[in-house]
């Protein structure tokens, strides 16, 4: 997410609606009453399945009867160049001039694309002496306005002929005085206070609405002219709005595209239910990238999830597919393809970044292997690379195994076209990720060959093309790598020393408490002033600014492997909770660490902190940020949110540097000083902490955007260097807070650091004031530089990287113009990235042989024992469960029912039945079945409110209780006496009958016994007033069951008991009760051992309490509906007998 282009047609309208609206910057007030140009403009879409455009009732009424400019709006630059400009035409005219070209390819300049949206609007006469030009752009430091006094398709080279003004962020905007002089000079007197009110307008909203680029070309303005005040249009425009502002803006986006707003043509949104006034602001793709129905699905994707999600087909014949997880890794791997002479067969460009779950990247997979298991056969076969930096913080197995679901399922495809796979990657879990692979390639029947991060990031690519490469120290060679063991956990059963259990008895008799385990850091450590170079040293002491449990452990692991004194982590800040303190391991023991509410108090705690690592969203970063910026105490920054808006980074930048703040980020990982300080997840996982050697200093400094690219810095440092001194990820968005030359500065001042390394990209100008700094000499220690994205001069159309910065908008901010530029002012840069290892090493030599770098002898780091939890994801240890559960699963990518996804549920429409069905016997029942258990349901639901479930409920609602505990009154009603005779019922009439007692013997042992007959007898119903619950029970089973016996038998028994009295019938309870028996035992679906638990566990019951509930919850709301007061029991329908005071008591003595 970055600025984006938006169609011709939106930008209009957003300038109609919000020019007379949007807060202005100026506090002078306009001086003319010009015109505000009117929002008549109107879309034109071809529909591609009909081929057709867009229907004239669709369209407003001066269509038809103005004359029009028809023109295509897909971001085409230069359209009256390339004869896409239709002037002055009726609307037939029009239509036609646009349904000649709808559907259709055209080429414009390089570019080759389908014309398939297009804009009408009034023609305009005008003279030529009336057109001018303007533009607005953003940069780091300030915003710049153009101007000519000439305008129209003729302007030529506007950078030479425009006038600018500058706006510098955070500072006021000029005065009308100021306007005029630096842009109007040019300009007729008469025109320019009209000019002057719509440049302070035109800005206003450019702020106001978050725009990163906007350009008209011409701008008209008319005289005033019959009484009339002055005109202002505005022709052909382009721009370009801060998609990452929509949280901001996209209320204000949304209703200036609702058409009902302008002149009751009615609601743009088509009848939806959309989030805001209006349709959500559209994102075109680039002319010729019309996004495939794929790219359509991963954009989709990507929008709902905080992962990043990207896919570009840019070849669907293509031999060669990636699926790279990380954005500057998947740069550097389609660098890697390109650098081979293989860009003609890449078929796309892609990421997956930011820990998506295995369903997202199950999703993600599969649609690449449905383009790639796609058309024709190629002799040739096709390569899949599965690659990616060393991971921060994603679980590399876990992503894996949405991988492995979609390779599974595509298995034949595969086979058939003859795809070879590659896979490398690092980061936590990776070594069961790789053996899940390697294990996949053996039953796929698709070669796999698996490499770990002991293999250089690219070093698969020529592997996978077949290509000759140059053998690199510490590169897999074409062997599959060992994997490297993580950070090995203390022995299973074995207790550290030092560190006995809670509860074990010491020599003097005293037991270890929980309190003994905790190590407490209260004292603060006097430390002189840092010098300005060394930001972090092992004495840092940082807030971390949100709960970030995983990312606070893992700086405390750092820390003890590190031997720091005190932990890093002073303390938190949690604005959404109250005060309280969080527990955490440090090394073998625990230490606490306090959350405060406000960064006021928490500086005020704690003295020494100076560091601040904010964790808050991109929606919060900007406050909480400017919240951190008013304590002096506070030196240094990071801000780790994605999808900061960019006007709020560059405005945090420069009130930083007013203060003398570092800032790193936003939209960074962070960075790590080995043996000192870790910002957040950087560095990743304790494993690959200890296998780059992080946990003490090397000699070598570093510079990147990327966080995962930092990582294999790290990797490739520890094996060709003797490490790294410094490293930091600045982030990948435009504006990060700090810059290359910020960091290497600081790396050039510090006499521990012998050599530094800059890892740059495509897109930005910040390497060339490296550059300048080389050049005039205040950097002279060995630079090795190299600038990521060369493949983008092979792609035809414009292809966004992974970074929101990574996109060259002229030639020298291309990735071939930079590291051209870096190696003619003396930086040490390789032919391409996969040479970088061998002049680090080259380099590195040098410097050990010319006495600059002395190597130290290693030590080992303290162990750090593993935490439980991502040791058993590990499997390297188990434990019983303490619960076990098989009805259902909620883990996955949706529901489970006992096996039954529960979209199955819905397709089957198996009904509630269904679903008790599965929940309480895990198994698909007949459809009888399930009907009944529905039935049973619609006739327990209630029997009116006398009874004493129901009384209660009523009772408990006219005390003021809630519906929860008032139906929990009820139900606690529910027994032997009252509803809970389905149980008693059924297991007497079972046993009768399995005891082979005839319906009589059955009766006289009852009598016998002095025990009633569950199920047996009514109050009112009888013989000849029978209950129709019993009718509708029995006339079900006897039409729908294969099997009744046990309802026949409780009908030969009911013969015997009316005999004597007619009330002595099956009531409901007892009919249902032995149906029930008869749909467990003769269903076919139960064993008969399985039939007798079901009914000894309760099942019939819960049938009770699950329909009765239904009619609790109805005489809950009723009382609350009819707002009952409390119920007070009427005293004389209680006889109340008090014990006489004269009878003798039985008292206790006091001893």
């Amino acid at each position: 997410m970055s600025s984006k282009a938006i169609r011709e047609y939106d930008a209009k309208l957003l300038l109609a609606y919000w020019l007379p609206r949007s807060p202005s910057v100026s506090s002078e007030p306009l001086a003319t009453p010009f015109s505000y140009p009117e929002p008549r403009v109107a879309q034109i879409a071809w529909e591609p399945d009909t081929n057709t455009v867009t229907a004239e009732t669709l369209l407003p009424s001066w269509v038809s009867t103005t004359k029009l400019v028809a023109k295509p709006d897909q971001l085409i630059k230069r359209r009256g160049k390339a004869g896409l400009l239709a002037l002055n035409k009726d609307w037939p005219d029009a239509k036609k001039w646009i349904e000649e070209r709808a559907g259709k390819p055209q080429r414009v300049e390089h570019t080759v694309g389908t014309l398939s949206t297009f804009i009408v609007e009034p023609f305009l006469p005008h003279p030529s002496n009336t057109e001018f030009y303007i533009c607005i752009t953003s940069s780091r430091d300030e915003d710049t306005i153009l101007f000519t006094h000439e305008g129209g398709v003729d302007i030529g080279d506007v950078d030479a002929k425009a006038l600018r003004l500058s706006i510098p962020i955070l500072k006021p905007f000029p005065s009308r005085a100021q306007v005029e002089a630096a842009l109007l000079p040019h300009v007729p007197a008469a025109k320019k206070p009209t000019l002057v009110d719509f440049i302070v307008r035109l800005y206003s909203v450019y702020v106001d609405l978050h725009f990163a680029y906007l350009e008209i070309n011409p701008l008209v303005v008319l005289d005033a002219a019959d009484g009339k005040a002055p005109q202002v249009q505005y022709l052909d425009m382009a721009a370009k709005l801060d998609q990452t502002a929509e949280s901001i803006c996209g209320p204000k986006w949304s209703v200036a595209r609702d058409l009902s707003v302008y002149d009751g043509h009615g609601a743009s949104a088509g009848g939806k239910v959309t989030a805001d006034r209006g349709p959500p602001m559209a994102w075109p793709a680039p002319f010729g990238r019309d996004l495939t129905k794929e790219e359509a699905y991963i954009q989709k994707l990507d929008a709902s999830t905080g992962a990043s999600l990207k896919l570009t087909v840019l070849n669907p014949a293509g031999r060669i597919w990636t699926m790279v997880a990380g954005g500057g890794a998947s740069v550097v791997y389609s660098d890697a393809i390109a650098a081979h002479g293989y860009a003609h067969e890449l078929a796309n460009y892609g990421e997956y970044s930011g820990a998506p779950s295995e369903g997202q990247t199950y999703e993600y997979a599969k649609t690449i292997l449905d383009l790639i298991t796609r058309g024709a056969v190629n002799r040739a076969g096709k390569i899949l690379i599965i690659g990616g930096g060393i991971a921060n913080f994603t679980n590399v197995a876990a992503t894996f195994k949405g991988i492995i679901r979609a390779l599974k399922e595509f298995k034949q495809g595969l086979v058939n076209h003859g795809v070879r796979i590659y896979v490398r990657r690092g980061g936590p879990n990776y070594q069961e990720g790789l053996k899940a692979m390697r294990l996949l390639g053996e039953s796929l029947g698709v070669p796999i060959h698996v490499f770990g991060p002991e293999t250089h990031i690219t070093a698969i690519v020529p592997l996978a093309l077949g290509v000759a490469a140059k053998e690199k120290r510490g590169a897999a060679g074409g062997v599959e790598p060992v994997s490297i063991p993580a950070t090995p956990p203390a022995a299973r059963g074995e207790v550290v020393e030092g560190a006995e259990g809670v509860g074990a008895i010491h020599a003097d008799g005293e037991r270890t408490q929980a309190e003994d385990q905790i190590v407490r850091f209260d004292a603060v450590v006097e430390r002189g002033a840092r010098p300005w170079f060394r930001p972090f040293d092992a004495a840092t002491r940082a807030l971390v600014y949100g709960l970030q449990p995983r990312a606070i452990q893992g700086m405390l692991d750092f820390d003890y492997s590190c031997g720091r004194e005190a932990p890093s982590v002073a303390a938190m800040i949690y604005p959404f909770g109250g005060h309280h303190i969080q527990k955490f391991y440090w090394g073998t023991k625990e230490t606490l660490l306090p959350v405060y509410t406000s960064v006021e108090e928490a500086v005020g705690k704690h003295p020494d902190v100076d560091i601040v690592v904010n964790f808050a969203s991109s929606r919060s970063v900007y406050s909480s940020t400017l919240d951190i910026l008013k304590f002096p105490q506070i030196k240094a920054i990071a801000l780790i949110a994605e999808g900061v808006p960019e006007r709020h980074a560059r405005e945090i930048l420069h009130i930083a540097k007013g203060k003398g703040v570092l800032i790193i980020g936003p939209a960074t990982v962070g960075g790590i000083k080995p043996g000192c300080f870790r910002i957040g997840n950087s560095g990743g996982m304790m494993d690959n902490i200890i296998s780059s050697k992080l946990y003490r200093p090397g000699s070598v400094g570093y510079v990147s955007k990327s966080g995962g690219m930092s990582n294999e810095l790290n990797n490739i440092l520890s094996l060709y260097t003797n490490g790294t001194y410094e490293g930091i990820a600045i982030g990948g968005d435009r504006y990060p807070g700090t810059t290359f030359i910020d960091h290497l500065l600081r790396y050039e001042a510090d006499p521990e650091c012998k050599m530094l390394v800059l890892l740059g990209e495509v897109g930005g100008v910040e390497e060339y004031r490296v550059i300048e700094a080389v050049k005039k000499g205040a950097i002279k220690k060995p630079i090795i530089a190299w600038a990521i994205g060369t493949c983008a001069k092979m792609f035809a159309t414009e292809v966004q990287f992974g970074h929101a910065g990574s996109l060259a908008n002229s030639d020298m901010e291309t990735a071939d113009a930079k590291n051209k530029a870096m190696r003619a002012a003396g930086f040490i840069v390789p032919e391409t990235f996969e040479e970088l290892p061998d002049v680090l090493e080259e380099t590195y030599r040098r410097l050990v042989a010319e006495g600059a770098i002395k190597p130290k002898a290693e030590r080992d780091p303290p162990v750090i024992p593993m935490d439980y939890k991502w040791a058993q994801e590990l499997g390297l240890i188990r434990k019983p469960a303490a619960f076990i559960s098989t009805i259902s699963d909620e883990r996955g990518q949706e529901l489970m029912y006992a096996g039954m996804r529960i979209t199955d549920v819905f397709k089957e429409n198996i009904g509630l039945g269904g679903v008790v069905s599965l929940l309480w016997f895990k198994r698909r029942l007949p459809e009888y079945a399930t009907k009944f258990v529905e039935m049973v349901l619609m006739l327990t639901a209630d029997h009116g409110p006398a009874v004493s479930g129901a009384m209660n409920t009523i009772v408990a609602t006219r005390a003021g209780k809630d519906l929860i505990s008032s139906l929990a009154s009820g139900l606690l009603t529910i027994g032997s006496r009252f509803g809970g005779a389905l149980d008693e019922a059924a297991s007497m009439f079972s046993s009768a009958r399995d005891r082979g007692l005839t319906p009589r013997e059955f009766v006289d042992e009852a009598r016998k016994q002095n025990k009633l007959i569950s199920g047996i007898g009514h109050k009112i119903k009888s013989v000849n007033n029978p209950d129709l619950r019993v009718q509708l029970v029995k006339e079900y089973v006897l039409k729908n069951f294969p099997a009744h016996s046990l309802l026949d038998y409780a009908l030969a028994v009911e013969k015997v008991t009316t005999s004597k009295k007619d009330t002595l019938i099956l009531n409901v309870d007892g009919c249902i009760a032995v149906c029930f028996v008869d749909l467990l035992r003769d269903s076919g679906a139960f064993s008969s051992e399985e039939a007798d638990e079901y009914i000894k566990i309760g099942t019939l019951n819960g049938l009770f309490v699950l329909g009765r509930s239904i009619g609790f919850i109805g005489h809950h709301l009723d009382q609350k509906r009819l707002r009952a007061p409390l119920y007070r029991h009427p005293a004389d329908d209680i006889f109340i007998n008090m014990a006489d005071v004269t009878q003798p008591r039985v008292l206790g003595k006091m001893q």
